[in-house]
């Protein structure tokens, strides 16, 4: 029994590591594309590359046509399997119980920040919810640079705090960023959700039979007023864990969820994500000044990003470990939970995301505004976390630490 839990720990750990392997790699070809995309938005290339993202896409069956710039097929569509996938890693963190508690509560200080700047604008307002994301790919990216220094259970406790904020961004978008609902097609998205639960019930462990029904469930989302990417969330909760026995394993093969999540994980990290941030990252500089920067929206985000994460992340882990609702980990600093705060400020993809839903409507006024904070804020939390890690984790490990 005891041979068995320990051989089941190791899995677990193995599996865990080569989850973090992957993110850190991803995050580093994330952060080339960004670059790729501040180039050619800034470089005789520009037009070509609005044209690319407003090129129009079509899909039609019958009489039946979706139509849309490659742009929101890119932000719409792409999305939702990287959501898919978010809701497939949930699934599987909140059922086997692997979440990390310290740092739960960290959404209002971001957003409290950015609506001190921006409360007199109605419009800006609309904005709040920008900063509270975090970038997990390219926050282990960033820490990926220290190498083997960094301990397991540091980027476990950065990961635990993204799937978090992941949760946050995941009720921001469904309760905040609706508008002009169907009922018929929210009518017809229950009915292939009581089509998913139906499969689960029944013990149907083929991901094939799901994706199916949530292709029709995406389009019905979609039509619906409600963001689309949430469908691959709720495609994604019907996935069978379990095996047939009622155990969760960490053998890909016996769980169709982490066979699937497996094999989407690098499509999605050197895919989807990529393709998301060059689309979504190129910010011309052409008509800016240096100003523009100290404009309410900008500065809201970049305050956010930069001050309200390190300081919500931090005290909300701090007041857990004073309350004992958690423990710190076993030689992890203060200073070093300190710059992992630091790095949740890298919002940039989730936080474009948010931005794209908050100002595509009656916000032309701050278009690249909201962007350039994204990019600024998320730079400087990343520098200065990296910058703050690379000192804590230089230092002797023997010595007294500061907890």
């Amino acid at each position: 029994m005891n041979s068995h839990s320990e051989s089941y720990a190791d899995l677990i750990l193995k599996s865990l590591q080569e989850f973090l392997r992957l993110e850190a790699a991803g995050g580093l070809v994330l952060m080339a594309a960004a670059v790729a995309a501040m180039v050619v938005a800034n470089s005789p290339l520009n037009p070509h590359y609005e044209a690319l993202l407003n090129l129009p896409v079509a899909v039609r069956v019958g009489t039946f046509e979706l139509a849309k710039p490659l742009f929101l097929w890119i932000n719409d569509g792409l999305m939702a399997v990287f959501f898919f996938l978010v809701g497939m890693e949930l699934k599987r963190e909140i059922v086997e119980g692997h979440l990390s508690s310290l740092g739960r509560a960290s959404l209002p200080a971001p957003a409290a920040i950015y609506v001190a700047f921006n409360r007199h604008d109605p419009v800006a307002m609309k904005g709040w919810a920008i900063p509270t994301a975090t970038d997990i790919a390219f926050a282990l990216g960033v820490l990926a640079l220290l190498g083997r220094r960094v301990p397991p259970a540091l980027k476990a406790f950065l990961l635990s705090i993204a799937i978090f904020d992941d949760i946050g961004a995941i009720v921001i978008i469904a309760l905040f960023y609706t508008s002009g609902l169907s009922m018929l097609s929210l009518a017809v998205a229950a009915g292939l959700i009581a089509g998913l639960a139906v499969l689960n019930i029944s013990g149907v462990k083929r991901p094939s039979a799901y994706i199916l029904l949530g292709i029709p469930l995406w389009i019905a989302v979609l039509k619906s007023g409600v963001h689309a990417t949430l469908a691959g969330i709720v495609l994604a909760l019907f996935i069978p864990l379990r095996t047939s026995g009622g155990s969760s394993s960490s053998d890909d093969s016996g769980s169709p969820l982490r066979s699937l999540e497996h094999a989407l994980h690098p499509w999605v990290a050197f895919g989807i994500l990529p393709v998301f941030a060059f689309a979504n990252a190129g910010v011309s500089l052409r008509g800016l000044s240096a100003a523009d920067l100290f404009h309410p929206v900008p500065l809201g985000i970049t305050a956010g990003l930069l001050l309200g994460k390190q300081f919500g992340i931090a005290a909300m882990s701090w007041l857990a470990v004073k309350l004992r609702v958690a423990a710190l980990p076993q030689d992890i600093r203060w200073s070093q939970i300190y710059g992992v705060a630091l790095l949740c400020g890298i919002g940039f993809t989730m936080s474009l995301f948010v931005a794209s839903l908050a100002f595509e409507q009656g916000a032309a006024t701050y278009l690249g505004l909201d962007r350039l904070g994204i990019l600024v804020g998320s730079g400087l939390s990343g520098l200065a976390g990296y910058a703050l890690l690379r000192f804590s984790l230089g230092r002797d490990r023997g010595e007294a630490t500061d907890r």
